[in-house]
């Protein structure tokens, strides 16, 4: 695999770094219109459920738990409209596993037809977008990675690739070069596009645009 430099993507993105936070110090809240479940397959459904562990919010249509409200080990099946919001960006999805370890949230790992992502950036910047088959949250690096027909855009810059990993702390981003699998049409190679200037002095000819 190539890497493309970190710091180059870095400066190209506006990169800068910001606070780390303290959410394994904070408690795990559940909210759900409903509940359904078996005791002794130690097993629970909850319906139109957020679950919330300081500024993480996690919202969907369906929460699917196995091995009862285990916050120490367990992976929790969530579907339906999955939103994810923490550490100014957000995720949304068809479906997400969310992982708890030790009394947080650590990880959630979307998919989608694409799953999609923004993060907020410096006050008047266009957010930084993109989409991927499958998106991997590490909240406690903040670690975005892209995967699979991975598109990373801050609305002047393009950037594509098989695999993306963006930072929503430290605002950098990191693309690979892959081996592609047999028959999916990929190079496997890392394509950027620069939008030019417009004649008035903006950043770009289009800014914010989603490319689907």
């Amino acid at each position: 695999m190539v890497a493309l430099g970190a710091a180059l993507i870095a400066c190209l993105l506006g990169a800068r770094p910001v606070g780390q936070d303290a959410r394994e110090n904070l408690p795990i809240n559940i909210e759900a219109a409903s509940t359904e479940g078996s005791l002794p397959n130690n097993t629970l459904v909850m319906h139109d459920v957020t679950i919330s562990q300081g500024d993480l919010k996690i919202r969907a249509n369906k929460a699917s738990v196995v091995g009862g409200l285990n916050y120490q080990n367990s992976k929790w099946t969530i579907s339906g409209d999955v939103r994810i919001n923490g550490q100014g960006g957000s995720l949304q999805s068809d479906e997400a596993i969310v992982t708890f370890a030790n009394n947080l949230i650590t990880r959630a790992t979307v998919t989608g037809a694409p799953a999609q992502f923004e993060a907020q950036r410096e006050t008047g910047a266009d957010p930084v977008r993109g989409h991927a088959h499958t998106i991997d949250y590490g909240t406690e690096s903040g670690d975005i990675s892209l995967r699979d027909e991975a598109w990373l855009s801050d609305g002047c810059k393009e950037f594509r690739s098989e695999q993306i990993v963006y930072n929503i702390k430290s605002r950098s981003m990191q693309a690979q070069s892959v081996t592609p699998a047999s028959g999916t049409g990929s190079d496997g190679k890392i394509h950027i596009t620069i939008q030019p200037q417009t004649s008035s002095g903006k950043p770009c000819t289009t800014p914010g645009k989603k490319t689907p």
